[in-house]
């Protein structure tokens, strides 16, 4: 019974978490009805504040908050998280500790991203789309396909027909045609929102 009070507890965190730094991030200020609100809209700021110091770019600053509140979540007790910011101690030390390695992260694959771009690009456009779509669906099918679909789907990216998939994964054809059906409809699914996010 307590262990079922404190999953609810740790949800009702993890939901005010995210309502706190969406409503950060929009400039506005999350009702403060509770401390686990006001703490968790102060962190936000306080990491805002930090973002823009460190000077990154403004549409990371949503993303960086999160991954350290995510990070708190795992490491500090979110019933101390009214504390963080006004005392000295172990959760502040994780704050900084969090705050100091998603900053680094973000740094580094902003760092790797521009000596990227740098690189020509010889590829002749068309070819250059169709890798570069492929990558989008690899990248997405990673994420939310089970291994069996990412493998029927990097085969049918490779040419496969659907009775060759059959022989080389010892399926049936039908098994083959409904997963390859219910991975298409998980990554149609999911792109809209990634490509919503870019834009």
């Amino acid at each position: 019974m307590v262990k079922t009070s404190k999953q609810s507890k740790r949800r009702q965190y993890l939901v005010a978490m995210v309502l706190g730094t969406t409503l950060s991030a929009m400039g506005g200020a999350a009702p403060a009805a509770e401390a686990g609100d006001r703490a968790i809209t102060d962190i936000s700021r306080y990491c805002t504040a930090c973002w823009r110091n460190a000077r990154l770019h403004p549409d990371a600053w949503n993303d960086c908050t999160q991954e350290v509140l995510c990070r708190l979540l795992e490491r500090v007790n979110p019933e101390t998280w009214d504390q963080i910011l006004n005392t000295e101690g172990d959760e502040r030390r994780e704050l900084i500790r969090a705050i100091d390695t998603v900053k680094k992260r973000t740094q580094r694959a902003r760092k790797h991203a521009d000596s990227v771009e740098l690189l020509p690009d010889r590829r002749d456009p068309e070819t250059r789309q169709l890798q570069d779509d492929r990558e989008v669906v690899r990248d997405a099918a990673d994420r939310v396909l089970s291994r069996r679909q990412q493998r029927i789907v990097q085969m049918t990216l490779e040419g496969w027909s659907v009775h060759d998939m059959s022989r080389e994964l010892g399926l049936p054809a039908a098994r083959i045609s409904d997963e390859k059906y219910k991975a298409v409809q998980k990554l149609r699914d999911y792109l809209p929102i990634q490509q919503g996010r870019g834009s």
